[in-house]
């Protein structure tokens, strides 16, 4: 990263991530699911294009996707999520040694969607070793960790 470099504390995201983590939550039966993310930069643009997919690691059938933008916004960094559930989010944090804590901003979903009333997530980046982790709200649940996955940076 270069002092001129416009995604400035971003450009370590930036790349692809493949990994694996396990889901549960009161209402499902626990499961693992295999990941990969990608952080794309585009060439001068202060933010990174973020696109997940997730499989069931076991029957390799799709379970779930959202696509968005990780982007500089001042001193803090914001994650922009858009999930085909019916849901966008607008997620903010302050990047501290390599941590993101995500704090909602907006969380919005489609008259039909399922009633999630909570999201947090949380990224850890360690080198070329990338953690997540997310908490939900769903319908009676209160807020309650969902999934942690660890993905590793693509070469």
């Amino acid at each position: 990263m270069t002092d001129d470099d416009p995604l400035g504390v971003l450009a370590p995201f930036a790349g692809r991530w493949v990994g694996g983590g396990d889901g549960h939550y009161p209402t499902i039966d626990d499961f693992a699911y295999d990941e990969t993310i990608e952080f794309a930069s585009m060439p001068g643009k202060p933010f990174l294009m973020y696109v997940s997919r997730t499989r069931h690691s076991t029957e390799g059938r799709p379970l779930h996707t959202e696509n968005g933008y990780l982007r500089r916004a001042g001193d803090a960094v914001e994650l922009l999520v858009s999930q085909p559930t019916g849901f966008v989010e607008i997620q903010r944090s302050r990047l501290t040694d390599g941590v993101l804590d995500f704090e909602t901003v907006v969380l919005e979903r489609s008259p039909e969607a399922k009633p999630v009333h909570e999201l947090r997530r949380r990224f850890v980046l360690d080198g070329d070793t990338l953690e997540y982790d997310l908490w939900m709200a769903h319908a009676e649940t209160p807020l309650t960790h969902h999934l942690h996955a660890q993905l590793r940076r693509e070469k």
